[in-house]
């Protein structure tokens, strides 16, 4: 797990000490992603730098350390990730008579792109990863990102010169960046609370999609082109699931528990090999449960688990990972974390994510991978299960109230919805205790009541702002693509929507900046691509039954966890926010929401945003998360423009 950056100088007006001191202050600015050494490599002949920052985790040794170059010269590598089956290629290359100089997965990753090529070797590999590849023979930059988008990154121009990196800091860092405010992203993050690709936050920089490569030829590439016409798939994630789906299994129960539980065992395996200290998040969910439950059952010895909890009631789920983590028997760690430690944090989040996010379970990512990081470098989660295996509300929900509702004229919807979402959540929170966030689902629930159709439910279920909070036209307009053939279920579609969007931009960029912030590599077996495709060639019913999601994976984790000890309704990594903006940090909300402040940006609907703070102070529904959403594009705005 690495930070790569580089740049290319169309008009190559620098020396190349210049050039070799921008690429060092690049690389510099991600030294939490790679603490353990850091290179660069410049072109003999063009104003071309590569630059690497190490966080070592195969081959320790300085014959794993990048930017690499291929056996032959033609390719220098700069990779950011885990190849999981290098073993297995390397294995493939036996009879090419190769030199291995050390055994990294970097090598092996190079020496299947110079036997293969670079579009046989995507297929081939299995890992999370993003990576430059420099083709000095043909003069060509090649980009790629992994399948599900698990590593991150950004290319895009600084006047005339090609930049790129892991994160947008050390694409600032150039002496050419010039921020200019992307007026479509912003509304995209105002509705959602993250940033989709191929937008970033900025203007003439863009993310490379989750699955696409990009490759440029640097004899033709014209300074200022937009690149996102170039980037293409090597991998489909809606392909995959309409071939899948095409192939629906038949198979027994029994037969598909079994295959499951083997297929998620190899995953779980494989991501257990490193040469640092290992480990695993444990909330005492299912997903991470299931991940640990596997890992123990092939480990020689206790697994390290970390898990964290608060002192808020209905926000802790520290109680359940212990009884997990002792029924398992692992070598268990837990730290309960006061309000105190988690407003500690929120400071560091503009840094963090380097550009607005507002998943606010990203402050308590941070503190477990902080804590785990004490011991162990790499960890292993559970992210995934939800997307994979319908575990959402809104996966069982959503389907419910459309099929209950439909049927009624839009004015009964609307008077209802509309009644609900004046009861203050509080009285709905008492009047079902015991039930996580309970008036929080239902005023959810009740916004969705007089929506008509399906891709508007699931809109509404993900954003925050059902319209963006925006001076000027809101430009949002999301495109839910789906696979061509046999009709899905409701469930299932807002499953692939979700895999599409949610899971790589909200979720998986949660966890890689919360995790490489403190220099921990985090692994999530739950999203090998293997595993993608098997769960869309299963029929529904064996992800959600009963009216509850994830029915596969708790087979498998009743193998080896009493039922009793998992089975609650699902809590999700959050903090009460809500209660907290009333509270600890209403002083600091305060300022940042100050009515001057807002009008003199000239970006956002003043008059919209204090009303639903007011209503928000006052009880009148919790906007706790929208309100979230805000405060943290204010936070990000006033760090860094």
């Amino acid at each position: 797990m690495c930070g790569i950056t580089g740049f290319y100088e169309t008009s190559g007006n620098r020396s190349r000490s210049e050039l070799h001191v921008m690429g060092k202050s690049m690389a510099g600015t991600m030294s939490h992603r790679g603490p353990d050494s850091h290179d660069l490599w410049q072109d003999p002949d063009l104003p071309l730098v590569l630059a690497h920052r190490r966080l070592s985790i195969i081959d320790l040794s300085s014959d794993g350390a990048q930017p690499m170059e291929s056996h032959s010269g033609r390719y220098i590598l700069i990779f950011n990730g885990e190849i999981y089956n290098y073993r297995i290629i390397q294995k493939e290359l036996a009879n090419k008579n190769i030199a291995w100089r050390g055994r990294s997965d970097t090598e092996v990753f190079l020496a299947a792109v110079e036997h293969w090529g670079l579009n046989r070797t995507l297929q081939k590999i299995n890992g999370m990863f993003a990576f430059t590849l420099w083709d000095l023979k043909d003069r060509a930059l090649h980009f790629a990102r992994d399948r599900l988008g698990k590593k991150p990154l950004y290319i895009g121009w600084c006047g005339k010169t090609l930049v790129f990196g892991s994160e947008l800091k050390a694409l600032r860092a150039h002496p050419d960046f010039t921020p200019a405010l992307d007026t479509e992203a912003l509304h995209g993050f105002l509705r959602l609370g993250y940033i989709e690709a191929p937008h970033s936050i900025y203007k003439d920089v863009w993310q490379l999609p989750p699955g696409q490569r990009l490759s440029i030829d640097l004899q033709t590439v014209k300074p200022g082109e937009t690149l996102t016409t170039q980037m293409k798939p090597y991998w489909d994630a809606l392909q995959i699931a309409g071939d899948a789906r095409a192939h629906i299994t038949e198979k027994s129960d029994a037969d598909i528990i079994e295959e499951f539980e083997t297929l998620l065992s190899t995953c779980v395996s494989e991501r257990m090999i490193s040469d640092v200290p290992l480990g695993a998040f444990l909330s005492g969910g299912i997903d991470s449960s299931s991940v640990v439950a596997l890992m123990q059952k092939t480990s020689s010895q206790p697994v390290k688990t970390y898990s964290i909890g608060f002192e808020e009631d209905g926000f802790d789920e520290a109680r359940y990972a212990r009884k997990i983590a002792a029924h398992l028997e692992t070598d268990h760690h837990e730290h309960i974390c006061t309000g105190a430690d988690a407003l500690d944090v929120i400071p560091k989040l503009p840094d963090m994510y380097d550009e607005p996010f507002a998943d606010i379970s990203a402050i308590p990512t941070y503190l477990v991978s902080a804590f785990a990081r004490k011991d162990v470098t790499v960890a292993l989660s559970g992210d995934g299960g939800d997307e994979m295996l319908g575990g959402y509300v809104r996966h069982t929900l959503g389907p419910k109230l459309w099929s209950a509702t439909r049927t009624l004229p839009r004015f009964l919807r609307k008077g209802l919805a509309t009644g609900l979402q004046y009861i203050p959540t509080g009285i709905l929170d008492t009047a079902q205790r015991g039930t996580p966030q309970f008036g929080s689902k239902v005023q959810k629930a009740a916004s969705i009541m007089a929506l008509n159709n399906q891709e508007d439910i699931y809109e509404r279920l993900i954003c925050k702002w059902p319209r963006a909070p925006v001076l000027g036209a809101d430009l949002y307009n999301p495109q839910r693509p789906l696979p061509r053939g046999d009709s899905i279920s409701f469930a299932e579609k807002m499953m692939l929507w979700d895999a599409h969007g949610y899971l790589p931009h909200d979720i998986l960029t949660k966890v890689d900046r919360a995790s490489m912030a403190v220099s921990l590599e985090a692994r999530a077996p739950l999203l090998d691509a293997r595993i993608y495709e098997y769960v869309w060639s299963l029929p529904e019913n064996v992800k959600i039954r009963g009216g509850k999601g994830k029915w596969l994976l708790q087979q498998v984790l009743k193998k080896h966890v009493p039922e009793e000890l998992f089975e609650r309704p699902k809590q999700g990594f959050a903090i009460p926010v809500g209660d907290w903006l009333r509270g600890p940090l209403r002083d600091w909300a305060e300022d940042l929401l100050d009515e001057n402040t807002l009008n003199d940006q000239g970006l956002l609907d003043t008059r919209e945003i204090r009303k639903t703070w007011q209503a928000h102070l006052k009880g009148r529904g919790n906007h706790g998360e929208a309100l979230w959403v805000i405060l943290m594009f204010q936070l990000w705005h006033q760090r860094w423009m």
